[in-house]
């Protein structure tokens, strides 16, 4: 993953700071319960098990069931975080997160783990693309995509923080470090600003921040100047900061580890129609499954790299006529 990004040092996987974050979590309120469907281990809820056992439930593979119990939890007063790998809870948990959670709009925090396809070699089956769409469908859901270890764990206390639905998609390879530590004023729905040009904005979340700081690098060296967006929380989207990049920059890309359909560039694309249209690009798995092999591989293969991201900013500017401003 190194050669991908880069400049960056590799700092955890999104999923081992979710679990420490948890874990801290449950120290400091016990009103906190957890529920995994059989893949603690793999999803990080275990530190929570290992440390507060009394407060942890194995459901066993039924995510429906997970979900249907977690919308009882909260609505007992208790604040329940459940996870899985993102494609089972999302897809097989549907149907029950919106009638058990989001419908009564229960406070319950959904974890979705391996999400992308940087899960890499399991393959399709495991991989999931359309859990962050699926996810802003789902009406009073929170929908937050963290860009590494520091971010995420700023994520959990939000959600705890926050009554009502959220969903937090998880990674499984450790990640590049874009922030220096845990980002004190992070809250959902603010996008943070990364780096300034005036040609161009790029806008990413997840993994693809951090190959969006790497595209802002290169194209400098080439006097186009692009401003780079974290935005984190896909829904509630920042408007603002979107309404911004379009009037002083003047073209968008989207960069994101899902399909272009449905997820940030499609939540993007509606508020710049709205706002302020410019020329748009959007960066993101096509209309398609990805396969099984190593995580470098099949993000280059699928066309989610700096490289891609570098390309789509070119595209925009030609579309806009003008070039580099």
């Amino acid at each position: 993953m190194n050669e991908l990004f880069p400049g960056f040092k590799l700092g955890k996987a999104t999923r081992d700071a979710y679990g420490e974050a948890l874990r801290d979590l449950g120290r400091e309120h016990d009103d906190i319960v957890v529920l995994d469907a059989d893949l603690a281990k793999s999803t990080k809820s275990s530190l929570f098990a290992e440390e507060f056992p009394e407060r942890f439930f194995n459901v066993g593979i039924q995510e429906a069931n997970m979900v249907g119990m977690a919308g009882g939890f909260a609505a007992c007063g208790k604040v329940p975080f459940i996870s899985s790998f993102a494609c089972f809870v999302i897809l097989k948990g549907f149907d029950q997160l919106r009638m058990a959670v989001a419908y009564p709009h229960l406070n319950v925090k959904v974890a979705g783990s391996h999400g992308g396809i940087s899960p890499g070699e399991d393959g399709a089956s495991q991989q999931s693309v359309e859990d962050v769409a699926l996810a802003c469908s789902l009406p009073g859901f929170v929908v937050c995509v963290p860009s590494d270890e520091h971010q995420m764990r700023a994520a959990v206390r939000a959600a705890y923080r926050h009554r009502g639905p959220v969903y937090l998609r998880l990674g499984r390879p450790k990640v590049p470090l874009v922030y220096d530590g845990e980002p004190a004023d992070f809250e959902f729905g603010r996008a943070t600003r990364l780096r300034e040009g005036r040609d161009a904005t790029i806008i990413a979340n997840g993994l693809m921040v951090a190959a969006a700081i790497v595209a802002h690098e290169r194209l400098a060296q080439e006097g186009i100047h692009v401003r780079v967006l974290d935005m984190a929380t896909v829904k509630p989207l920042d408007e603002e900061a979107v309404r911004l990049a379009a009037v002083e920059t003047g073209a968008i890309v989207t960069a994101e580890e899902h399909l272009v359909h449905g997820g940030l560039g499609a939540r993007v694309a509606q508020a710049v129609a709205r706002l302020h249209p410019v020329p748009m690009e959007f960066v993101g798995l096509e209309d398609t499954y990805a396969e099984s092999g190593a995580p470098e591989a099949l993000l280059r293969k699928y066309g989610l790299t700096a490289d891609h991201i570098i390309a789509a900013v070119r595209r925009v500017l030609d579309r806009r006529g003008n070039g580099a401003r």
